[in-house]
């Protein structure tokens, strides 16, 4: 290091490493949940050959997988940090929102290819039967979508799991509707344009979880934070002249970090004055509660060795 800096690393999550997260048993009450769903609304879709219920069926299954591996992440996650892995072990929710992500986008892509046949040969769905499946399917979906809300907050990795019950839910709804319209109108082809709807709507979702997960995974800046707005933000500090090398990332959807070089406007800065200001700012504005700072003199030189420097 350079004569004349400091650098200091600060975590304002290092008191609550010892919290007890909650409890991850609503998460296993839901995957006991949509295994019944599962096994309902596929039984009764095949016998009535309702494209509708099948493409919710498969979906609960997905969501089933994605639950399972959802609560492997997180007892992964609570692994503490070590000589290894200085970080630790969050981002294996980010990890496991991509994998169940792109495991969904196949099932969807066969549910849609599926569902496009139906419109060139539309089939008689008892509407009525259809009906109760659906309702019956809706009910266990809230259910579970109630109990997965309870820790929905918890992370990125939870919320990806509550919504994906609560769309389940939404698309019983929208089931129950496509029945009716079959019962009372005899409309065949709502079928299909219900399931064909299901699958658009999952594919957004997906997207959404997908882009999110890998720029997570690329260390971008975290969702709803300004860089240009950080940058300017440290430097309106009165003591801050110049800022180098500035990164912001995330390991978890409750630690977000701040690594950056600060030259002072001083030859000799108060540099504890200093990294209380950034460190204050940072944490009430914008939530980033890790912080790396080098703090530089005024007349330091350009550094060296420093390639990835911004």
């Amino acid at each position: 290091m350079n004569k004349g800096t400091i650098s200091v690393k600060h975590n304002h999550s290092r008191s609550h490493n010892h919290e007890q997260p909650a409890s991850l048993k609503y998460l296993i009450f839901a995957i006991v949940i949509n295994g019944g769903i599962v096994a309902f609304e596929m039984f009764f879709g095949l016998m009535i050959q309702s494209m509708a219920l099948i493409s919710d069926a498969v979906h609960n299954l997905s969501d089933i997988a994605a639950m399972i591996f959802s609560y492997w992440a997180e007892k992964v996650s609570r692994r503490p940090a070590d000589a290894l892995k200085t970080y630790g072990y969050r981002k294996m929710g980010f990890i496991a929102a991509f994998v169940n992500s792109i495991v969904l986008s196949v099932v969807i892509a066969f549910i849609f290819w599926e569902t496009l046949k139906r419109f060139t040969t539309p089939m008689e769905i008892p509407g009525r039967e259809m009906l109760w499946v659906a309702v019956v399917a809706f009910v266990g979906n809230g259910a579970a979508t109630l109990l997965l809300q309870k820790i929905s907050a918890r992370n990125f990795n939870m919320k990806s799991a509550w919504l994906h019950s609560l769309q389940d839910a939404l698309f019983s709804l929208g089931v129950i509707v496509g029945a009716l319209l079959i019962t009372f109108f005899g409309w065949r082809l709502v079928d299909p344009i219900i399931s064909l709807a299901i699958c658009i709507v999952i594919a957004r979702e997906i997207y959404k979880i997908v882009r999110q997960a890998v720029n997570s995974l690329l260390d971008a800046v975290p969702p709803g934070i300004d860089f240009t707005g950080v940058r300017n933000d440290l430097l309106a500090i009165p003591a801050v002249a110049e800022v180098n090398d500035l990164h912001i990332w995330q390991t978890g959807a409750d630690q977000k970090l701040l690594s950056a070089h600060l030259v002072s406007g001083e030859d000799l800065p108060d540099h504890e004055a200093i990294v209380r200001s950034v460190q204050e700012m940072l944490l009430h504005k914008y939530g980033i509660n890790h912080t790396t700072l080098q703090i530089l003199p005024f007349s330091a030189g350009e550094m060296e060795h420093c390639n990835h420097c911004n």
